[in-house]
This record gives C-alpha cells, sequence and structure tokens, in this order.
C-alpha cells in the first residue's frame, strides 16, 4: 500500500502470477470518529485461450440455399471482439444478405457464384491482452445451376435424362433465433440488443414491431441492416413482446421475443453526511429501488448494526435510522446496503455530531464594483453548527434587508439582481447559531454605465481626401476607459496616414484600401461598449491633363544559367503609360503535370529586370512575365522557352496528416497529397505507417499508390495513434516524416450525468448541476452536455400544454449551468445527456422542479360601461399570465377638474374573485382616470389605466355635447342632438338667408365697378394679424400646416400674431388630444372631445380620442 494513502499497489511485472491475487477486496478507513468501507472490487486475470483444434470440411452448397458459417470463438474474459477477414486481412463485405450475428457466426441468406473462396476466416480480438486469435480458413464453393448441369452431362449417356433444376424463388425462414417464440432477460439501464437473421430468396426485409405499443423514440436503433434491434438505456417499460418479420415477394415469416427488465438496485434517496449539534433530532434516509426489490441494510462503522455498539440516540425503522437528542459520542459512519439478485448498492453516511460557533470565510471589507442596472453578488461564506442563520444588513445602523429587490441564497450570498447608483454602501453580513455571533463588512461600489455619446458616421469621401470619425464617450469618474479603433472587426493597419486621438479616427491622403467599417470599443474594468461606421471611398472627379494606364507588357524572354535546382530569367519592361512600374510578377507553368495553369513563382522590384529562380526536379518550366503599376496589370508577356529539371527524391511528405475514425471500430489515415511538381519524379506513392500509442507495438506499414486516404480496420474504439505518412517515388523516400497523434473511431457516450442537482434561484431562473462522466465512459472527445427542460404544467392552472423541450448546451467539461426564461409558479422537468462527436449519450433520469410565484401581469383589460349621473360599472378581465395565486385587485381613482388638473387619489382593494365593481357616489358631469393591477403574494403587477366621464345634469347643459365615456375604448359618446332643436334649425336658417343676401350685394357691387363696404374697410384699416390668400395654393396665411398643430399654453393669452409656440409650455391641450380637433364655443368655453392628460403618477395608460362631430364643425364654422 502507498505511503500515506489507501491506494493497494499489485505489481506482477518482476514475477508473480495474476492468479494468485484474483479475489475480492475491500477497504476500510477508520479514525477515532469511525470507518467506512469502500464497495467491493473483484480483480480477474484477462484471459485470451487459444482456438481449440479442428477439422474444418469444405462447405459446398447449391447458388441461392442459404448457408452459417460458424465461428465459436474461445471464451476469454473479457469476451473477444469479432470480425471476418480475408488472407489479405481485409474485411469481408456484409450487406442485407450477408451478414454478422450477434455470436460471431457468418449468415448468408443465400449464396451467389461470387461467394466461392477460400479464406473466410474469423478472428477473435482480446482487447484487454492486446491479442488476435485466428481460426483456421473456412472453404465455400457454390454450385451454379449452369455449372452444375454440365457435370451430370459429363456422367451420363446421350439417352439419359438430366438436368438440375432452376435457382429457385424461396419465402423467408428464420435462421436465428430458431422456433417461433424465445426470452430475452436484460438489466435496467443496459444497452438491449434483439435479433434476427433470414434466409430465402429474394433476400429477405426485415421489420420490427412491439406488439401492443412503440418502439422507444430516441433510444432505438437498427443495426446490420436492420437485423438487430438495439435500445438504450432500457427501462421497466422497455418489457413486452418485440416481433421479427422477415418478408419478401413470395411471404413472410416472423419470430417473437418476450423481453424482461430487470434491475439491480439503483438510488432513490442515497444516505448523505449529516452534521447535528447536541440535542438536535436527525434523520438518515436509504431509499433504493430494482427488480426485484432490493433489501435495505444497515451498518455502523463498518459492523452490521444488530451487533454493533448501542446507542440510545438511534432507532433503525426500515430504510430510516431516526437519531433523537444526539450527543458527541454518537459520531459514527453509517453504511446502507441495498442488494438484490443482480447487484448491490453501498453508500457511506457520516454523522458527525459537533457544537461549533459561526465562522464568516468572507474576507472582511471585501470590495465589490458593479456597473448600474447589472447584478451584484455580495459573499457571505459560513461554517458553523447548528447551521447558522444569514442575515445582511445596510450601513452601520440599518435594518435588516428584505423585499423582491434581494435574492438570498442558501450559500450566505446577497444578491441585489438590478444594482443602482444608491445601493452603494457598506453592507453587513451577520451568522449566528446558539453558540455565538459574527459579522463580516463587504463594501459595495456602483458605478456608471460607460457611454458613447456622440458616435462615429457613416461617410463618404473622395480618393485621396481626409476623413475623420469621432468617439466621444462618457464614463463613470473613477474608471479609467480605454479606446480601440477596428477597421473591418481587425486592427488598423500599420500606417502613419492613421492618426488616432483622444475622441476621434483621422485617416490622412485615403485610398480605395481604406473603405471598409470603422469601429470604435471601449473598454473599462466592468463594461464595454462599441459603435461602428462605414467610409466608402469615390473616385476623384477626372482631369483631362495626363491620362494614366496600365503598362505595356514585358518582351523577348530569356533563360540563361541553366542548372539542376535555379535558372536566371531576363526581360525587357513594355511601356509604363504614365505611370513607374512598381514591380514585375513571374509566373510559372508545368507543362508536364498540369500544361495550360499557370502559378506564382516570385515578384522582383520594377527597376530590375532579371532574376535568378529556383526550381523543382522533374517538371517542365515555362515562365511570363507581367508588369504592374499604380493603375494595375499589365497583360502577360509571351511565354519563355521550355526548361524540364531532372528527377530527384521527394523533398517533402504530405502535410496534413490526420487519423480519425469513420467508425467504432476503424481508423481512417487521410493527408494531402503532393502537387504534381512536388513529387520531383515519376512513381509517386505513400508509406502510410501507424501503432497504438502508450502500447510497445511495432510500426505496421503499408504502401499505396498516389491516393490521400486509408482505412485502418478491427481498431478498438477510441484509442490514440501514432501515425506518419512517407512521400517516395522511382529515385527513392522523402526524409523521415514527423509523428502526429490520431484517434479511432468515436462510438455513442455509454453513460448518463449523475446527481443531477436544480436549485432554483427566482422565478424565472434556476441553475442546474451534475456528476461529470467518467472520460473512458465518453468513448469520444468530449462535446460538452446538453441539458434538456420543459414545462410540464402552471401550478395555478392546472392544464397541460402540448410540451416543447429547449435544449441548452455548455461547451467542455462544464459541471452546471443556468436555465433562464422560466415561466413563474410552474412544474418543469430536466434531464442531462453527454456529448461527443458521435453524438449524445443517454439522458439522465427526469428530475422535476418547481419555480415560486412571481408578480402577475396586468388585467386583460379594463371597461366601463353604464354612466350615470353619480357612479359608472367597471369590468375588467383576469392577467393573462398570473403567475402565481391571485389574491386581490387593487383600483386607484382621482378626477380631472377643468384645469385638467388630477383631484385626490381613492384607493380599493377588490377580492381576486371579483371581475366587475359599480362605483357609486361620484360627482355628476366629472372626467375619472382609474389604474387597475393585479396582486399576488409577491407583489403588484403592471397596472392599466382608462378614464370615463359621468353624465352631466342636462337641465344645466342643454344643447352642448357631452364627452365620450371612457379613454382608451372605443365607445359610444353620449350627445343632445342640438340639430333637431327647433331654435338650432331657424338660427341655421337666418344664417344661411343672410349669407346669401351678402353674395348677392357683392356681385351687383363687383358687376358695377366699385369697392363694397367691407372692402373699403378692409382697405382703410388693414389689419396686420389678417394674412392674405395666397396665390399658388388658395389657402389662407394665417393656418398653416406648421402653426396648426402647435399647442396652447395652458393658463397663456394668444399673441397678437395669432401663434402659439410649443417651447413657451410644455403643458397644453395637445397633451389631452389630437389638438387639430378641440372645438371653441362662442362664448370661449371648450365643447370639443378631449382625452385625459397623459400623467406622471402612478402610471400611464392606453389612451385614445374620437374624431369631431359635425356639429362640432358647425359651431366652429359658425
Amino acid at each position: 500500500m502507498k505511503p500515506n494513502s489507501g491506494t493497494l499497489v499489485i505489481n506482477i511485472m518482476n514475477g508473480g502470477k495474476a492468479e494468485a491475487y484474483e479475489g475480492v477486496y475491500q477497504c476500510t478507513a477508520r479514525n477515532e470518529r469511525g470507518a467506512a468501507i469502500s464497495n467491493n472490487i473483484v480483480i480477474r486475470p484477462s484471459r485470451s485461450p487459444l482456438w481449440t483444434k479442428e477439422k474444418l470440411e469444405p462447405n459446398q452448397v447449391r447458388e441461392g440455399d442459404s448457408l452459417v458459417l460458424h465461428c465459436r470463438p474461445p471464451v476469454g474474459l473479457p469476451p473477444p471482439i469479432i470480425f471476418w477477414m480475408d488472407n489479405a486481412f481485409q474485411r469481408l463485405p456484409q450487406s442485407e444478405r450477408v451478414s454478422q450475428g450477434l455470436n460471431g457466426d457468418l449468415y448468408f441468406s443465400n449464396v451467389q457464384p461470387e461467394d466461392t473462396r477460400e479464406d473466410y476466416i474469423c478472428y477473435a480480438r482480446f482487447n484487454h491482452t492486446q491479442t488476435i486469435q485466428q481460426k483456421q480458413p473456412i472453404s465455400v464453393k457454390v454450385f451454379s445451376m449452369d455449372s452444375l448441369n454440365d457435370t451430370i452431362a459429363a456422367n451420363l449417356s446421350d439417352t439419359d435424362i438430366y438436368g438440375a433444376k432452376p435457382v429457385t424463388e424461396r419465402q423467408p425462414i428464420l435462421l436465428t433465433p430458431t422456433g417461433s417464440t424465445s426470452t430475452k432477460v436484460e438489466l435496467r439501464g443496459n444497452v438491449l440488443l434483439l435479433e434476427c437473421i433470414a434466409a430465402g430468396l429474394p433476400t429477405p426485409v426485415i421489420h420490427w414491431i412491439k406488439e401492443g405499443g412503440e418502439l422507444p423514440a430516441n433510444r432505438t436503433f437498427f443495426e446490420n441492416f436492420k437485423k438487430t434491434l438495439k435500445i438504450i438505456d432500457v427501462s421497466e417499460a422497455d418489457s413486452g413482446n418485440y416481433k421479427c418479420i422477415a418478408r419478401n415477394i413470395l411471404g413472410s415469416a416472423h419470430h417473437v421475443i418476450s423481453v424482461t427488465v430487470k434491475a439491480a438496485p439503483y438510488w432513490i434517496t442515497a444516505p448523505r453526511n449529516l452534521v447535528l449539534s447536541p440535542g438536535e433530532d436527525g434523520t438518515l434516509i436509504c431509499r433504493a429501488n430494482g427488480n426485484p426489490k432490493p433489501n435495505i441494510s444497515w451498518l455502523a462503522n463498518g459492523v452490521p448494526i444488530a451487533i454493533a455498539p448501542e446507542d440510545p440516540s438511534r432507532k433503525v425503522d426500515g430504510d430510516t435510522i431516526i437519531f433523537s437528542h444526539v450527543q458527541e459520542r454518537s459520531s459514527a459512519v453509517y453504511q446502507c446496503n441495498a442488494s438484490n439478485e443482480y447487484g448491490y448498492l453501498l453508500a457511506n453516511a457520516f454523522v458527525n455530531v459537533l457544537a461549533e460557533p459561526p465562522r464568516i470565510l468572507t474576507p472582511a471589507n471585501k470590495l465589490y464594483q458593479v456597473i448600474s442596472d447589472s447584478p451584484a453578488l455580495l459573499d457571505c461564506a459560513y461554517f458553523g453548527s447548528p447551521k447558522p442563520e444569514i442575515e445582511w444588513f445596510k450601513g452601520v445602523k440599518g435594518s435588516i434587508l428584505r423585499g423582491s429587490e434581494y435574492v438570498f441564497h442558501d450559500n450566505g450570498t446577497l444578491e441585489i439582481p438590478v444594482a443602482q447608483k444608491d445601493s452603494t454602501g457598506t453592507y453587513t453580513c451577520v451568522a449566528r447559531n446558539e453558540l455565538g455571533k459574527v459579522q463580516n463588512e463587504v463594501q459595495l461600489e456602483v458605478k456608471d454605465p460607460t457611454m458613447i455619446i456622440k458616435q462615429p458616421e457613416y461617410k463618404v469621401i473622395q480618393r485621396y481626401g481626409q476623413v475623420s470619425f469621432e468617439c466621444i464617450i462618457k464614463h463613470d469618474s473613477t474608471l479609467l476607459p480605454t479606446v480601440i479603433w477596428l477597421k473591418d472587426n481587425d486592427e488598423l493597419p500599420d500606417d502613419e496616414r492613421f492618426l488616432v486621438g483622444k475622441d476621434n479616427l483621422t485617416i490622412m491622403n485615403v485610398t480605395d484600401k481604406d473603405d471598409g467599417t470603422y469601429t470604435c470599443i471601449v473598454n473599462t474594468t466592468l463594461d464595454s461598449v462599441s459603435a461602428s461606421a462605414v467610409l466608402t471611398v469615390v473616385a476623384a472627379p477626372p482631369t483631362p491633363a495626363i491620362i494614366y494606364a496600365r503598362p505595356n507588357p514585358p518582351f523577348d524572354l530569356e533563360l540563361t544559367g541553366q542548372l539542376e535546382r535555379s535558372v536566371e530569367l531576363s526581360w525587357i519592361p513594355g511601356d509604363e503609360n504614365n505611370s513607374p512600374i512598381t514591380n514585375f510578377v513571374i509566373e510559372y507553368e508545368d507543362g508536364l503535370h498540369e500544361p495550360g495553369v499557370w502559378h506564382y513563382q516570385t515578384e522582383v522590384p520594377g527597376t530590375q529586370t532579371t532574376v535568378q529562380l529556383k526550381l523543382s526536379p522533374y517538371v517542365n518550366y515555362s515562365f511570363r512575365v507581367i508588369a504592374v503599376n499604380e493603375i494595375g496589370r499589365s497583360q502577360p508577356s509571351e511565354p519563355s522557352e521550355q526548361y524540364l529539371t531532372k528527377s530527384a527524391n521527394p523533398d517533402e511528405n504530405p502535410s496534413n496528416v490526420q487519423g480519425i475514425g469513420s467508425e467504432p471500430d476503424n481508423l481512417v489515415i487521410t493527408w494531402e497529397s503532393l502537387k504534381g511538381f512536388q513529387s520531383n519524379g515519376p512513381g509517386l506513392q505513400y508509406k502510410v505507417s501507424w501503432r497504438q500509442k502508450d502500447v510497445d507495438d511495432e510500426w505496421t506499414s503499408v504502401i499505396v499508390a498516389n491516393v490521400s486516404k486509408y482505412i485502418v480496420s478491427g481498431t478498438p474504439t477510441f484509442v490514440p495513434y501514432e501515425i506518419k505518412v512517407q512521400a517516395l517515388n522511382d529515385l527513392g523516400y522523402a526524409p523521415e516524416p514527423s509523428e502526429v497523434i490520431g484517434h479511432s473511431g468515436e462510438d455513442l457516450p455509454m453513460v448518463a450525468p449523475g446527481n443531477v442537482q436544480v436549485h432554483v434561484i427566482n422565478s424565472t431562473l434556476a441553475k442546474v448541476h451534475w456528476d461529470p462522466v467518467p472520460l473512458k465512459t465518453v468513448r469520444g472527445h468530449l462535446q460538452g452536455y446538453k441539458v434538456y427542460y420543459w414545462k410540464v404544467q402552471s401550478l395555478s392552472r392546472r392544464s397541460r400544454r402540448h410540451v416543447e423541450k429547449k435544449i441548452l448546451t455548455f461547451r467542455g467539461n462544464k459541471t452546471f449551468g443556468m436555465l433562464p426564461g422560466l415561466e413563474p409558479y410552474s412544474s418543469y422537468k430536466l434531464n442531462v445527456r453527454v456529448v461527443n462527436g458521435k453524438g449524445e449519450g443517454p439522458a439522465s433520469p427526469d428530475k422535476v422542479f418547481k419555480t415560486p410565484e412571481g408578480v402577475p401581469s396586468s388585467p386583460s383589460f379594463l371597461k366601463i360601461t353604464n354612466p350615470t349621473l353619480d357612479s359608472l360599472t367597471l369590468e375588467w378581465g383576469s392577467p393573462t399570465h398570473p403567475n402565481g395565486v391571485l389574491t386581490s385587485y387593487i383600483l386607484k381613482f382621482q378626477p380631472i377638474n377643468n384645469t385638467h388638473e388630477l383631484g385626490p387619489l381613492v384607493e380599493i382593494r377588490i377580492p381576486a374573485n371579483e371581475s366587475s365593481l359599480i362605483l357609486k357616489n361620484l360627482n355628476y358631469s366629472t372626467r375619472y382616470k382609474f389604474y387597475f393591477n393585479a396582486q399576488t403574494s409577491v407583489g403588484s403587477g403592471n397596472q392599466i389605466t382608462e378614464e370615463a366621464v359621468t353624465i352631466m345634469d342636462e337641465g344645466k347643459m342643454a344643447g352642448i355635447l357631452r364627452p365620450a365615456v371612457g379613454a382608451g375604448k372605443a365607445m359610444a359618446s353620449r350627445q343632445v342632438d342640438i340639430a333637431t332643436q327647433g331654435w338650432f334649425i331657424g338660427l341655421m336658417c337666418a344664417v344661411a338667408l343672410l349669407i346669401l343676401i351678402l353674395l348677392i350685394v357683392c356681385f351687383i357691387r363687383r358687376n358695377k365697378g366699385g369697392k363694397y363696404p367691407v372692402k373699403e374697410k378692409e382697405d382703410a384699416h388693414a389689419d396686420p394679424e389678417i394674412q392674405p390668400m395666397k396665390e399658388d395654393d388658395g389657402t389662407f396665411g394665417e393656418y398653416s400646416d406648421a402653426e396648426d398643430h402647435k399647442p396652447l399654453k395652458k393658463g397663456s393669452r394668444t399673441p397678437s400674431d395669432r401663434t402659439v409656440k410649443k417651447e413657451d409650455s410644455d403643458d397644453s391641450l395637445v397633451d389631452y388630444g389630437e389638438g387639430v380637433n378641440g372645438q371653441f364655443n362662442e362664448d370661449g368655453s371648450f365643447i370639443g372631445q378631449y382625452s385625459g392628460k397623459k400623467e406622471k403618477e402612478p402610471a400611464e395608460g392606453n389612451e385614445s380620442s374620437e374624431a369631431p362631430s359635425p356639429v362640432n364643425a358647425m359651431n366652429s364654422f359658425v
């Protein structure tokens, strides 16, 4: 055993046999507080026995018949993996007609002439010992009907009748399993494999059904061409009869497999460590389930509790131990054993009787800094026995913190979901139990957010101009901001033309390359903000002075100084066309491997006309040159003469060598092949080598043609391999390649995450924890974990709905995650699955959790009906989202007087089961504003507002229009029909007659050429306030569009120019309606319809106004 450790090391490397250590081991850890024991650990030596000698007769079979080649591998520990290969170590192809069964046998539904061969070899791979055993080759000879007839004819005389029957089609029969029914027992959580292989011609197709039910979704898979039904993570619900049906055009056959799912014990509630203080009570609960139901037994310090020392504070009641008035001597380690015939569970739970005053582990005066309107988490880690109670205070003499604006976590942390500036200060955490009290202070500073108050704007600039982007920021005075500019999400070019100032970016001498998106990023230690703008560069106006153009192509290319790996190229430049040549680009063509394709070789400055070029072996080179100036590139020159270099060994090996398995039992080695000129000679091939990493194996190598992939079959699942690929040609090998590490194929994870726990933080947020799965069970690259969660039902309505599952993916080896966007007062379920490159593993058992109540939404509607002189009837609908149990409704209302001022506020609390209310004793002809909301035990929801008017006293207000009842809803207005009153009709007739007489007089005066008195008066006393009619559109200058919509200032007088400026007052009649719809009577009273003024308190509601009536319009005209 290792010193200072409980690890037992068994080393047989220096002698000894593994069989000598075979047995069952158990570890016991003991101190003065008690003894804990481990699960039983079984050690068995691995075995890989040889195949028994047997004489194998050749199989001679007629075409179309079925055939079974038996493998019968030796029994090993663990069992071997079976596969069939030929003498060339290549896997035998399998199909719907030919496939390998679960027992390793090779089944032929019907044989064909191409099945004839002498090297059917069954291999058994023992992974633990890294050995492969081989069965003797099996020979199969298939006689076709034509060859059989020829053989019969050669042995008969001409007078004999001969001829074998042609190949006949046959209906299916089952090769395995035999009979019509069979049984299968599988353990809960395991993988259920059911197999049906049939003979027949044509080849039968297999279908699976479950009698009396459906195959489980998301856990059912079909393998081996649907001959194998695979159900993962089976449970007791998967028990039943499964029928396989083999069918072809001649008929069908079926077999029923009766599946029974048993279960080894599994935890419902495992015992947990218990910390008690002297005199306290407690319980240890050990609940497990299984099939058959497991027996529960208890041990104390590793000894059966029946013979353990007596403890008067302890009482065993089946799966529960009850502790009453414990003392310090009651400390012990208890073991719970749950067992049935399929296995057992063992768990240790330490009952620690401890008296310890509180301790706070968070450092004193720790400073927390957050940005305003973001969450603040203040830690208060503690320890003590009994478990201390935690309270938080703000300030030196502040009261205890309570209310919905704070979240108190079980670990002592205080969360302020939305921290404000007034949240800054000293917070005190107090931990107390019956043995003492301790406190700790922490500091919270809430900073102003960083903002960009003037953002960069879109700019269009001419080429060679100058442009500037502004980025003016506002930040907390205690934070030090840093400003970074990016171009197209990358760093600014290293160019002196870019000048970064304190709050701007300036680009001098802009070119086309400067076109793009520029981003200003402001960072502080607590937050970050950014803003972007696009710069578009356009061409400057053309100047007719000088015409610039691309250069003419070079000419007279010449090759000199030809060597095996180099040559000198020279040329004569063409005309540069008023723009100096900046550089020459040299391209080459490989006429041997890629004729007609030109590749970039190099480039040289525009002052250079010769260049020494490096060459590769076994390439037939031609060169051409392109001249470049600021305008663009010239046409390519004429090609040079060809130059063929000599062959040589490859200089380099393939790149991007990878080893990634496509199946659980193979390794696919890929690489990027060398290009034609990289081969350096004819006969390009590759030497592919591999060996398992960390295993003392020799390299296995194979030489393949000029391809880019090789598949290694028969590998164990997801193990590392060392891989190398070396190039060679007819002249020899490339240098020794470097090794890379690859992995054989992945398989789906085997187990689900355990110990899934959910901590509900508030009504819309929960945190889920789980234990990571062992890496060896992932069987692939760990991608992360997926959490599936869905709402089961709303606790307030108790009505189920369509389940909409949501999925959150957490990358890497995370063991927790947050579930946002939950609905308050609801029941949820979730499970967790591990994900690798192959897919998802089995799901953990569904975990149920519930969210607490929240505040409700606003009532669905508020309708005001039946107005009378002194009463109004209110009707409302319950909130669409109650988010809990409604406790009451709150109604507040207040009157609005003639000057639009709000009167005293009245509040009424209404039972939650009411949906209407009649308000009495109201003032007649008075407008009221109503505020209405719902409440749960958590608090009040959003309120809805409405306005309504009681009916006027008709005796006092005859002939005047009554206001509409209810603002915000389209409701009928109660109006006095003036048009039906006799006096009104007479008045209108008199007005019409006066107008007619006036028109006649004007017409007569106009025809006489004189001025009528009204015109003379206007000419003599021109009123500056009366504006003439505009000649262009015929409108009066006095009432322009710009002025018509400006509000009237409350309590102000109209100035002499008959205009009202909006900036004179924020309180206007427009605030109570649309402005242009207000009408005035002859005595100056306001009689048009209006809506309530938008108030700041208690809340704003939906408001609306109605169109003016025709009567109002007529009154205005008069």
